[in-house]
């Protein structure tokens, strides 16, 4: 800790500090998911794409740091996303089936082997050495901002829907004041690169969280269950477990990018349409009761 803090720059340290314990925590939020993928030996469908993009942009922010030197919170918090993601990515490779491990691994050698490479090798031997700060910068600034459409995209699923049942409100809450921390820290280091991207994940926060409160359903059940096999024919059945299942990892898989930013749960949504298209919606019937 006495590493990260110093006293020339007090402010600047003690939100890097604070950025790299929320971040912290959120970078650990998938591993109720990975336990249960452990337990089950199964990835049970869905998507490894957060976690490539997360351990890219991590790789990007190391870089960045090193370059720049003096980002010491930077430098720990993305080490540290580095493994988590490294393992999450393992354990995904080992336990999902053959078509979409081989996906994941094609994302993985494509985006954090080959595209990293390529970013390092120009970096180091194509700009000048003034410049690198300037060019990683912008590199890492840029892919920030395009991961905020995956927020966005979240935001008109759960306004079309009229449920906020995929947007847990912790996770955006502590994902706001993650972007807050991070906000400040590049504001005290006057660091743009740093501070800018994350002026939008806090009002992306806020707004997901105000469209919390607006679409959640106090004391309404987000799911139904039989209360008897007699009540509700096989089909319906597997569909309603099937159901509780994706919106368990739906909750458990929205995810940082890197310390500061977020990759959506727009790839786990988009397979629970593309499964809810194929197999219908189970409709309500006498019998049923609620799940909670």
């Amino acid at each position: 800790m006495a590493a990260l803090f110093s006293m020339a720059h007090p402010w600047a340290s003690a939100f890097g500090i604070l950025g790299n314990i929320i971040s912290f925590l959120v970078f650990l939020a998938p591993v109720p998911t990975f336990l249960r993928v452990y337990r089950k030996k199964s990835t049970e469908g869905f998507s490894s794409v957060p976690y490539v993009v997360a351990l890219f942009s991590c790789a990007l922010w190391i870089l960045y740091a090193l370059v720049k030197t003096n980002s010491s919170p930077l430098l720990t918090i993305n080490a540290f996303g580095c493994v988590v993601e490294a393992a999450y990515i393992f354990l995904y490779l080992v336990y999902a089936p053959r078509a979409a491990r081989l996906r994941a691994l094609a994302s993985f050698l494509l985006l954090d082997v080959a595209a990293f490479a390529l970013i390092v090798a120009v970096t180091v031997l194509l700009v000048p050495h003034h410049s690198r700060v300037k060019v990683l910068g912008s590199v890492c600034l840029a892919f920030s901002m395009a991961v905020f459409v995956a927020p966005l995209s979240v935001i008109f699923v759960v306004i079309k829907t009229k449920s906020a049942e995929y947007m847990p409100f912790s996770l955006s809450f502590f994902l706001t004041l993650s972007a807050v921390a991070w906000f400040f820290y590049g504001l005290f280091t006057k660091d743009m690169y740093v501070a800018l991207p994350n002026v939008g994940g806090f009002f992306f926060g806020i707004a997901q969280m105000i469209l919390y409160f607006c679409y959640r359903k106090p004391g309404a059940s987000a799911l139904v269950l039989p209360t008897s096999i007699d009540d509700v024919d096989t089909k319906e059945t597997a569909v309603a477990e099937a159901e509780a299942e994706a919106v368990e990892m739906v909750a458990s898989t929205t995810h940082p990018a890197v310390a500061m930013l977020t990759v959506s749960t727009l790839p786990v949504l988009a397979e629970l349409q593309k499964m809810e298209q194929e197999i219908g919606t189970p409709t309500p019937r006498r019998g049923y009761i609620k799940a909670f």
